[in-house]
């Protein structure tokens, strides 16, 4: 009887113990409930990372992989508002998705903060709880077109064909994404801007992907060969993957040389870059996006202003942060 007495008595004092804790931590700290569109992007894990770092002793956070479907991650947004978290921030796979998850964090009066994928300016209009972090894509695009039209000009060797028009590739990442469409767009434009002729040999889609860069970099050597004569991504994984092609092609050896571009200026590229098979990238600042989006958050979370998170508000509802050119001559600086 006392022995089962003592083991009830034992239960009880371990139940208080656990009565004291509960998803939040154990200090009263508030739950922010994030969703990544997908785990094993390059970019994205270094922005998850920060974000993590960022939290450690303010504020526990739910992480979830939304393996690039709209539709789980939707799930995951659901279980974040039956939970009743502090906050949410979310990745969008989709960005036309976000005014579904706006409407019913509005209901459950959660506030969101949406990153690196910005939704469109009505929605992002429907509550005055929803804030955006990111970078602008123009800027990223115009930089990339910088050191294109710096290259060009010191080398009269990469006009291939002596006609004076750069003849190049086009790898874009998902369509209908800002960043993938302004890079596409500003990077070219800054070029013709500066009077230098272009002629769009091939565009496609690599998802962002790396091995998929590989496997359409080699179509495109097939169907072009020696007429290209610059390549453009819209990040650095796919950008990787096209100096994965042109090595298998016998590039990067010999003084067979071609330039490509990307963007992110992830530790692989800068990597590249010190090899010098990279020409540039334009550095998409994931320590500087993770740490606004969890500052913003946290804020929201604490029912404090976002306006005193030590970052710009722009137009009540945007952080900015912006982009650097990252080259073989500066590599070095972005390295940790």
């Amino acid at each position: 009887m006392k022995k089962a007495l003592f083991v009830l008595l034992c239960c009880v004092v371990l139940l208080s113990f656990g009565a004291c804790g509960g998803s939040g931590g154990n200090s009263g700290q508030p739950t922010i409930g994030v969703a990544i569109y997908k785990f094993d992007d390059t970019f994205m894990s270094y922005t998850r990372n920060a974000i993590q770092t960022n939290a450690q002793g303010k504020a526990a956070l739910e992480v979830v992989d939304s393996q690039n479907a709209q539709a789980t991650q939707n799930d995951q947004v659901d279980s974040f508002l039956t939970k009743k978290l502090s906050a949410i921030a979310i990745n969008p796979v989709d960005r036309t998705a976000a005014a579904t998850i706006i409407d019913k964090a509005q209901a459950k009066d959660v506030p969101v903060v949406f990153f690196n994928r910005e939704p469109l300016p009505e929605d992002m209009n429907k509550w005055n709880k929803v804030y955006y972090v990111g970078a602008k894509a123009e800027q990223s695009g115009s930089m990339q077109g910088e050191i294109a039209y710096d290259y060009w000009t010191a080398h009269p060797e990469a006009d291939k064909n002596n006609d004076g028009v750069i003849q190049y590739i086009m790898l874009m990442g998902e369509p209908g994404h800002q960043d993938a469409e302004l890079r596409t767009q500003y990077s070219i434009q800054y070029l013709i801007d500066k009077g230098i002729k272009v002629e769009e040999l091939q565009k496609d889609t690599a998802m962002w992907d790396r091995p998929r860069a590989v496997e359409k970099m080699s179509s495109f050597l097939a169907a072009h060969g020696d007429r290209i004569e610059m390549v453009f991504c819209n990040n650095d994984d796919m950008a990787l993957g096209v100096i994965e092609s042109l090595r298998n092609a016998g590039y990067f050896q010999s003084g067979k040389y071609l330039p490509v571009l990307g963007v992110d200026a992830t530790a692989p590229a800068l990597e590249a870059l010190a090899e010098g098979t990279l020409l540039g990238t334009v550095l998409n600042d994931a320590d500087n996006q993770g740490k606004a989006t969890f500052d913003v958050a946290y804020a929201l979370a604490t029912g404090a202003d976002p306006a005193g998170s030590g970052w710009t508000i722009t137009d009540g509802k945007y952080v900015w942060v912006p982009y650097q050119k990252v080259t073989q001559d500066n590599y070095k600086d972005f390295q940790k």
